[in-house]
């Protein structure tokens, strides 16, 4: 089987990561891989839905903990964690939003991606963690993930404690959009899909462009910007039409 599963679902690209007997540890190439499902996910979708199969979520990179092969310069090893910056970039660029539904354990990457996606629903038995540090790597691919969504004390805490917290912590930390009863996630991930399918596509893009360059903007910048954006958007044909 593959280790990345794809299914198209009328406007829903569906991805799923597929080594559930290793809780969906990744490769470096799945990343990679994911990274271009995801960059091409708007020519044929208009949203995505990222989970794992089985029991986790994911639990990380499949080479965490492992021992260099080489002892690489800084320049070599920048290049090598380009795969998994790459990653996060594409979900933060994505024109389409991207839904993680997360179950079971959410870890080092796992916890990352389920970060940097534009809307993650977990199941009330997740588990977050970033274990990096205790592996004596430091963490700041995963770092990089959280940077513009959680504050700042509660990157601290992950990453310094490498406690293992709630999904209702991680909501509170802003990793989690929303915790729901695991045997209800399937029906709640259905109907968030459902009500942001009611939306033209036009508007779907604009949400997704606003909230990732907004919060960054000053706020007369940010006001501007949104005015401009309505404007423009609602001005399109697709807007315009009687659903």
């Amino acid at each position: 089987m593959p280790d990345i599963l794809t299914k198209q679902d009328g406007p829903i690209l569906r991805i799923t990561l597929n080594r559930p007997e290793r809780g969906n540890a990744v490769s470096d190439e799945m990343v990679a891989e994911l990274t271009g499902l995801i960059e091409t996910a708007e020519k044929i979708a208009s949203m995505v839905v990222l989970r794992g199969a089985g029991e986790d979520f994911c639990v990380g990179r499949a080479v965490m903990g492992a021992a260099p092969a080489s002892n690489p310069d800084a320049y070599e090893r920048r290049e090598f964690s380009d795969v998994v910056f790459n990653c996060y970039g594409a979900m933060r660029n994505a024109k389409i939003p991207i839904i993680a539904v997360v179950q079971g354990r959410a870890l080092g990457f796992g916890c990352a991606i389920a970060a940097a996606c534009d809307i993650t629903l977990a199941g009330d038995k997740a588990v977050f963690q970033v274990p990096e540090m205790a592996h004596n790597i430091l963490p700041t691919m995963v770092m990089s993930s959280f940077i513009d969504r959680l504050p700042r004390k509660a990157i601290s805490y992950l990453v310094y404690s490498t406690a293992e917290i709630t999904p209702e912590r991680a909501l509170s930390f802003g990793i989690v959009s929303d915790v729901v009863p695991a045997a209800k996630l399937d029906a709640a991930v259905e109907t968030l899909c459902s009500a942001i399918l009611k939306a033209p596509r036009p508007a779907i893009y604009g949400v997704k462009e606003y909230v990732k360059t907004a919060p960054d903007m000053a706020v007369y910048g940010a006001v501007e910007f949104a005015r401009n954006l309505h404007a423009t958007v609602n001005s399109s044909g697709e807007m315009r039409k009687k659903h």
